[in-house]
């Protein structure tokens, strides 16, 4: 099973390297991330470069459309069957995909979705914001 990982990103170079450092720590490692800019005056691509040794990543920069143009052209590219979508701010457990393949292949999904969790080190402001 292989994913395909996109991220819509916009403007936030630091937060897609917290995120981008997560992912190398996967546990299960067939997949791919495409880094979707949208538009950003404030690009990602020296921080997308530094992890191109550790991970199948891959970046395009568009012109700002908003997050669901960003995400189809991520679609367009992607060369698994399988997608996964992150905002940048995310940080995923090491064995993420890991218990997602696991679960597909156990159980066949046309998609999935998961809650928000606050971590540990958020503010009451974050926390209070990330309940949906």
């Amino acid at each position: 099973m292989f994913f395909s990982i996109i991220i819509p990103l916009y403007n936030r170079p630091q937060e897609i390297m917290e995120l981008l450092s997560t992912l190398v720590k996967q546990t299960y490692t067939a997949f791919e991330v495409l880094i979707i800019e949208d538009g950003s005056k404030n690009d990602a691509k020296e921080v997308v470069d530094s992890f191109k040794n550790d991970l199948d990543i891959h970046y395009y920069f568009k012109q700002n459309e908003g997050q669901g143009f960003a995400r189809n052209l991520g679609f367009e590219k992607a060369k698994g069957n399988n997608f996964i979508i992150f905002d940048s701010d995310c940080l995923i457990p090491s064995n993420y995909l890991e218990n997602v393949k696991n679960h597909l292949y156990n159980t066949h999904l046309d998609a999935f979705g998961g809650p928000d969790d606050a971590h540990a080190s958020f503010t009451p402001i974050q926390k209070a914001i990330s309940i949906p």
